[in-house]
């Protein structure tokens, strides 16, 4: 399996130009800076993923660059200026996001011509303005794609894609995830790479028990809900059922066994052999744990889950930079934030 040169330690910056924090002017003009930046390249990393709105960037569905587009050519050059490469990701296209509360019939998208047209148009624009920008600029399909039922029909959309970006950039990297909200367990349904410079992606937040406790937005989840790491795979499958949530990998064996290092590198285990038979790299896109969690338990999440993705030389980005309960310069992680950024 190749490695995603350039792009193996990131941080997301989520919150700015999608899942806004605020739409105001000011948002924009000041959430991100060069100087957070100039903070990130400091702390070694070799990129940030940059998720971005259609109705952010974009005037319209017809691809018109809106006059938020010059915040992405701004984040592009402060990072060529500070050594980082960006990893462009549309997380919303018109008539698709993850989030149901901001598109609510998500997969029209998936049975609507008009709506794919729209995709690829979108990427069409995205590639002639920064294709030529083959070592610092990358590019990531769609965030999360959800609906399971849809894995065939997303891998022939992103088929599409693929094609109409290669016609105007042949060389940038491309990449695409699965279903179930990019699971890693989804990315042996990917179809085989159309070329060399595409990449597999996913995001991993497993288990969501821990990462996401006391989440207001997690359907069920009480408000005092407190979930340890590490604990067992006993504790964490009890706490599945009673949250009515799923635990991925929760039938292997060993409920005794604490959850640790050797339970995200049997998770990832079909992941890595779809990537190694096609030879394509691996790139986990978001990670992280909310900031409800204890800090020292989140350190201990974090060297588990990068000791695999070390053994098996996967790039990733960290969820976030900023804000968005996950936000690494926020001050639940100021105890522990030298050390975080040493796992990164």
């Amino acid at each position: 399996m190749r490695v995603f040169e350039g792009y193996r330690r990131g941080v997301n910056l989520g919150g700015w130009l999608s899942q806004c924090v605020a739409t105001t002017d000011e948002h924009y003009r000041t959430f991100i800076t060069e100087a957070d930046i100039e903070r990130i390249a400091g702390w070694g990393l070799d990129h940030v993923r940059l998720p971005v709105d259609c109705d952010v960037i974009f005037a319209g569905p017809d691809g018109t660059p809106g006059e938020r587009m010059q915040l992405v050519d701004d984040c592009i050059a402060w990072c060529a200026k500070h050594g980082l490469r960006v990893l462009l990701d549309l997380h919303k296209t018109y008539g698709y996001m993850f989030d149901t509360a901001v598109v609510p019939d998500p997969d029209r998208f998936f049975h609507d011509p008009e709506l794919q047209a729209t995709f690829v148009r979108l990427w069409e624009v995205l590639a002639k303005r920064y294709g030529h920008l083959t070592d610092q600029v990358a590019f990531e399909l769609l965030n999360e794609v959800n609906n399971p039922a849809a894995a065939e029909i997303w891998n022939g959309i992103a088929a599409r894609c693929i094609e109409a970006i290669r016609a105007i950039a042949p060389e940038s990297w491309i990449l695409i995830g699965g279903v179930n909200h990019n699971s890693v367990t989804r990315v042996p349904l990917l179809d085989p790479p159309h070329d060399r410079r595409i990449v597999y992606n996913f995001h991993c937040y497993e288990p969501l028990m821990f990462t996401h406790q006391r989440a207001p937005w997690v359907s069920g989840m009480p408000k005092d809900f407190v979930m340890p790491y590490p604990d067992t795979k006993a504790r964490y499958k009890k706490a599945a059922r009673e949250l009515n949530r799923w635990l991925v990998n929760a039938d292997a064996p060993g409920d005794d066994k604490m959850i640790s290092a050797a339970y995200f590198d049997e998770l990832f285990r079909p992941a890595l052999a779809h990537a190694e038979k096609y030879d394509v790299p691996l790139y986990c896109g978001e990670y992280g744990v909310i900031d409800q969690a204890d800090p020292a338990d989140t350190v201990r999440w974090f060297r588990d889950i990068h000791q695999v993705f070390e053994k098996y030389g996967i790039g990733r980005a960290v969820w976030t930079y900023k804000q968005r309960d996950f936000g690494l310069v926020d001050a639940h992680y100021d105890a522990v934030r030298e050390e975080l950024v040493k796992l990164l």
